[in-house]
């Protein structure tokens, strides 16, 4: 048991320091990284909206459906 312990303690040591040797090598912290998707996810959200709001304009012009000039576009319903 003890040589196992010892073993498995070794194993631990290794992870750790491996741990510390990629953490060291970040050079933007986790946190920042989510803070920076999150604000590239709005900024997307709001040019798609004003796309979609773009698009419906046209359609209301046209007096088409808005599935129709995505087809014309050549965009999915799930773009």
């Amino acid at each position: 048991i003890q040589a196992r312990n010892a073993t498995l303690q070794a194993e631990i040591s290794a992870k750790k320091a491996r741990l510390e040797e990629i953490t060291k090598n970040l050079t933007v912290p986790a946190a920042e990284t989510v803070k920076t998707h999150i604000k590239l996810l709005h900024d997307y959200n709001d040019i798609k909206d004003i796309g979609q709001g773009l698009v419906g304009m046209i359609a209301e012009n046209r007096g088409v459906r808005i599935g129709e000039l995505y087809e014309e576009f050549g965009v999915g319903l799930k773009d």
